[in-house]
């Protein structure tokens, strides 16, 4: 199995993010890799405070 073809800041942010080092990290199976970053994007998606909030254009200015 052949390294991640990502940039080395792509790869170092990336460790970062998900907890793993950066030697793991390149060798690790793409669709692991993907299913990792599914899961990080989703839990950056959810909200922090427990209200609703309303979109941009349905603000009040």
């Amino acid at each position: 199995m052949r390294p991640l073809q990502i940039s080395a800041e792509t790869a170092i942010a990336l460790s970062k993010q998900l907890g793993v080092p950066i030697e793991q990290l390149m060798h690790m199976p793409q669709h692991i890799l993907m299913q990792k970053i599914a899961e990080l994007a989703k839990s950056d998606n959810a909200p922090a405070s427990g209200k609703d909030e309303q979109p941009p254009s349905q603000q009040e200015n």
